[in-house]
């Protein structure tokens, strides 16, 4: 990361140490404009619709799958595809990715990649692009109303500026952004039956506002509201109400702390519908190298979490690393006979005697009991910061 130059100090200063001249100077008009016109558009313009043609069940259904369609093409292609590679696709795939995720009107996926990459690097600090030390509105829309002074503003990561097709997206993003997000939108309203206008209205306009606002989220409420399971090292937290408003980016504390997961949501029942997009393509080979962090690696992260905040509220800090011992210990055993069940399983030689059968009950017993006390550690350590939460709470 290059230092800030001194003569890009002048922008850092506040708006009321700047002039009006200076601040006009500073503002990105064309963001700023679209910024602020469409919401109200969408709010002038959708009531009167309503006043004078009525709305239906079919028009809610047409919003919502195209609203579902744009904020998963955020979720699924900008984010954890072209940001944070957590998964592999073709280019015929990447070529899909990028026509539908231009309908959000988010930017170009280079760009936008670009800043999430620095977002995550620099996170909650002046060089973080939507940093919510700045406040909720500069991390929710802020941000983009001015110009990015940073001197590294324009240096892309070489594995999206070398890709061709991101490079054009780029290029002509104006283009295809206005043809995916209001033209397409309005030739589906002709397709069934809401005319061209309506289409453009509804599955257009008020789909990019809806679309943009909820992505919005997880730059700004993600970052205030929710508890932190794994790191307090960031403002990231995570978030059932924010999964849902954001299709499964509310997980965030997990997020910031693997960022490679291609999930958010780790357990089944977690709302994580980017997550399931994704596995999807997996099984009908739309996707493959599905990265994942080990359950190992985040039981990790969650119990050193735990007991930074039970030594924190007065727990002894010996009882603490005992219980961890202890859970780490069955852990390794687990692994260990696990290791070995599955390698003489496997051993054909022996296949067919007593002896190995014999053995083979012995491991199998065996990896029962240590998965037995696997549990029992866990289930000793989730009494004990139970018990200090209602302690600390009374």
């Amino acid at each position: 990361m290059k230092p800030t130059d001194k003569k890009d100090e002048s922008v850092r200063k506040t708006l009321k140490q700047m002039s009006w001249k200076e601040i006009a100077g500073e503002i990105n008009w064309v963001s700023a404009i679209f910024l602020v016109i469409t919401p109200l558009l969408a709010v002038i313009l959708l009531p009167l619709y309503i006043y004078e043609s009525g709305w239906s069940w079919g028009l809610s259904a047409f919003l919502f799958t195209l609203y579902s369609i744009s904020n998963l093409s955020i979720t699924v292609c900008y984010h954890r595809y072209f940001s944070h590679r957590s998964y592999d696709v073709p280019t015929w795939v990447q070529f899909l990715f990028l026509l539908v995720g231009s309908m959000a009107f988010q930017g170009s996926a280079l760009r936008w990649s670009t800043d999430h990459r620095r977002h995550h690097r620099v996170v909650d600090t002046d060089e973080d692009p939507y940093t919510i030390n700045k406040g909720f509105f500069h991390a929710h829309l802020g941000w983009m109303l001015f110009k990015d002074r940073h001197p590294d503003v324009d240096v892309f990561p070489r594995d999206l500026e070398k890709n061709r097709w991101v490079f054009l997206q780029d290029k002509y993003y104006v283009l295809i952004a206005t043809f995916m997000g209001f033209i397409v939108p309005g030739f589906l309203g002709m397709a069934f039956g809401f005319g061209f206008w309506p289409g453009m209205l509804i599955g257009g306009l008020t789909r990019i506002v809806l679309s943009q606002h909820s992505t919005f989220l997880i730059n700004s409420a993600a970052h205030t509201f929710g508890n932190q399971p794994y790191t307090d090292k960031n403002s990231a937290r995570d978030s059932f109400t924010m999964s849902v408003l954001t299709f499964g980016e509310g997980y965030h504390n997990y997020h910031h702390f693997f960022q490679v997961d291609y999930r958010n949501g780790i357990r089944w029942y977690q709302w994580d519908p980017t997550k399931w997009v994704i596995r999807t393509m997996a099984w009908i080979g739309m996707a493959k190298r599905l990265k994942r962090v080990s359950a190992d690696e985040i039981l990790k992260a969650r119990l050193a979490m735990e007991e930074k905040r039970l030594v924190a509220k007065g727990a002894s800090i010996e009882r603490v690393r005992a219980l961890r011992e202890r859970i780490s210990a069955a852990q390794a055993r687990w692994k260990s006979i696990q290791a070995e069940f599955a390698k003489y399983k496997t051993d054909r030689q022996t296949a067919m005697s007593d002896a190995w059968n014999k053995v083979l009950l012995e491991k199998r017993a065996e990896l029962e009991l240590a998965r037995i006390e696997m549990n029992n550690a866990l289930t000793a350590w989730k009494i004990y910061v139970k018990t200090w939460q209602r302690a600390t709470a009374a």
